[in-house]
């Protein structure tokens, strides 16, 4: 089945199509441009730690980082190293894990015929042995202790960490050194089989590409997936933060700070379109036009590295402000302060428009490179929507619903921070 999707706004299109095998596939041929982009996705993150499918009685309880540990994996085949074979055609590849996906991507300006296929024929053909499963926990666990000293990566955790009771986004990634030890072969293909059954994934392509050289490759490649059902644990969450306050010490010339905001989730589409609201109130409250940004910054309390992040899927929701402090404890403060200063005073509308307008370009911008559009793409299919719905959403965006999100996602009773810092 194949479907146009159209922007009005933008006077541009692409293309949606459920192909035989049961993968959806997204193409954005883009005039003038010399790389092409692709992005071979499965809706299957380390949050995905419980879960079943139509053919189990119970739930599989899974090792925290197995999703990650999975993706490294994909890389190796009887033949050896997927990334040799992109060094044939000159393709830049990667892959990534996040919280709620997994991803495999690569981008090359010629051989895309060759590159696409080798992007399916990874993705498609798992190999794993007690063996290269023992060798990949000895370097995965040294991942995972070179991360345990790195002060972005810990302050971002650690908040995490304080916010969330339950929830398995505040686990690293990839998982500890005792959970990833758990992971044996037979548990990677019982993930495998149940996540990336082409039903449960998504390709999109942006670019310069032709898209029958796409479909050419998905034919060839792909064959018809079973259809799935899969049904993912649910944590009893409270709304509480377990921690206001967290400390770790490590070696930085200043205090890092990230401060959390544990907002109230709620269906995806819910949460994509939310987060846009969300990243208009971290404007008004921080941004750089704004009186507490100014304050802040003429104070000596922050510098450059002051910035803000709104995150959300399924079943979490927050936004957090990042940076360097000498006092980090009074910059939570005077955030604090400021929130419930701007929710008691309502936002005036001079500073809702400018807001509005600096989010909403920065969306315009995302649709002009072909790294992002492809990320849009997946995005906004996982959460069940098209691409452009969330261009609307941002252009969309009302002051009253703007100030109903305010008092829900920004609630200073929910609210911590996260600091690393020097030993006194």
């Amino acid at each position: 089945m194949r479907k146009v999707i159209k922007s009005k706004r933008l006077n541009e299109a692409y293309t949606k199509i459920t192909h035989s095998s049961g993968l959806t596939i997204l193409l954005y041929p883009m005039t003038g441009f010399s790389s092409a982009y692709a992005l071979f996705a499965t809706k299957y993150g380390s949050v995905d730690t419980r879960f079943k499918t139509g053919d189990d009685d119970g739930f599989t309880d899974v090792p925290a980082g197995i999703a990650h540990f999975l993706e490294h994996k994909m890389f190796e085949s009887e033949e050896g190293d997927a990334f040799s074979l992109y060094a044939r055609t000159g393709a830049s590849a990667n892959a990534y894990t996040s919280f709620d996906r997994t991803a495999y991507l690569f981008s090359c300006s010629e051989n895309f015929e060759q590159s696409i296929e080798i992007l399916m024929g990874l993705v498609m053909n798992p190999y794993f042995t007690a063996e290269t499963v023992h060798k990949e926990q000895g370097i995965i666990g040294q991942e995972i202790k070179m991360y345990e000293d790195a002060p972005d990566w810990r302050v971002f955790f650690n908040l995490l960490g304080a916010l969330y009771h339950e929830n398995p986004v505040r686990i690293d990634i990839a998982g500890t050194v005792e959970s990833i030890a758990e992971i044996d072969a037979d548990l990677l293909y019982r993930c495998y089989n149940t996540f990336y059954n082409l039903n449960n994934m998504v390709l999109a392509v942006a670019g310069n590409f032709e898209p029958d050289t796409v479909l050419k490759a998905a034919d060839k490649l792909l064959k018809p997936a079973p259809q799935i059902k899969i049904t993912r644990g649910v944590f009893e969450e409270p709304e509480t933060v377990r921690e206001t306050r967290v400390v770790q010490h490590l070696p930085v010339s200043l205090p890092m700070f990230q401060i959390g905001f544990k907002g109230k989730a709620g269906t995806e589409y819910e949460n994509v379109t939310g987060q846009i609201l969300d990243e208009v109130l971290l404007e008004i409250i921080g941004g750089e036009a704004s009186p507490l940004y100014r304050r802040l910054y003429d104070e000596g309390l922050i510098n450059h590295t002051f910035s803000d992040e709104a995150l959300s899927s399924r079943d979490y929701s927050l936004c957090f402000f990042s940076g360097e402090s000498r006092d980090p404890d009074k910059v939570f403060d005077e955030i604090k302060k400021e929130i419930v200063k701007i929710q008691k005073s309502g936002i005036p509308q001079k500073t809702f428009d400018m807001a509005k307008k600096a989010v909403y370009g920065r969306y315009v911008g995302m649709y002009g490179k072909v790294d992002s559009i492809a990320g849009v793409m997946v995005a906004a299919h996982f959460a069940g929507m098209d691409m452009y719905s969330i261009l609307e959403a941002a252009a969309d965006i009302r002051k009253d619903e703007l100030e109903l999100r305010f008092k829900t996602n920004f609630d200073v009773s929910k609210s911590a921070i996260s600091i690393v810092m020097q030993e006194e």
